[in-house]
């Protein structure tokens, strides 16, 4: 069973990596990407944010100290999360299609999809992501995990500004009353 504790989450997230890796093949030619800088204003909170999480042991005290007790309830909440979200993710990834980028673009014949799970979020691979990132830091349990968590978010919302921007500039109105109707990250729990 520990082994099981130990290496679930990490493999949940290699095979996520690996279709993820799989689906980039065959999308759309890029007519206008962001720039480098800003490219790593939300590469760098990553990569910190990964430096935190991953490593099975930190140095620094504080940081490998406990917020939730290890093992138990704890890291079933965080597995189901982790698996929820990058299966959400995957399926706002399937809707998508050739659209997606790993870098913030418009692409040739850049569609605006609003069916499948962008019906319910505006950026539900971000929202996927998150929940599985919330996960890895339930199960850990260490404030390492919070701390890589606030990193991630900050990544995340910068990147969401940016296509916020990109598709407001390229969709118009259709955009702005897709705005409207659809919440960012988070479903509303309000009927439309």
């Amino acid at each position: 069973m520990r082994a099981f504790h130990q290496y679930s989450i990490a493999a949940l997230w290699l095979a996520w990596l690996l279709y993820w890796s799989i689906a980039a093949i065959g999308s759309k030619p890029i007519r206008r990407h962001e720039g480098m800088t800003s490219r790593l204003s939300h590469l760098v909170p990553l990569a910190l944010g990964l430096a935190l999480l991953v490593p099975p042991h930190l140095p620094a005290i504080w940081l490998t100290a406990r917020f939730v007790s290890s093992g138990g309830a704890w890291f079933w909440v965080g597995l189901g999360l982790v698996a929820l979200g990058l299966a959400f993710a995957v399926v706002a990834r399937v809707w998508l299609g050739g659209n997606w980028s790993s870098v913030v673009t418009v692409k040739q014949d850049h569609e605006l999809i609003r069916a499948g799970p962008y019906r319910w979020v505006r950026h539900p691979i971000y929202a996927g992501l998150l929940a599985a990132l919330l996960g890895s830091m339930v199960a850990q349990g260490e404030v390492r995990g919070l701390v890589a968590l606030a990193l991630f978010m900050f990544a995340i919302f910068r990147r969401v500004a940016l296509e916020e921007r990109f598709l407001k500039e390229e969709f118009g109105s259709l955009y702005a009353a897709y705005r409207r109707e659809v919440p960012c990250l988070v479903p509303s729990l309000r009927r439309r």
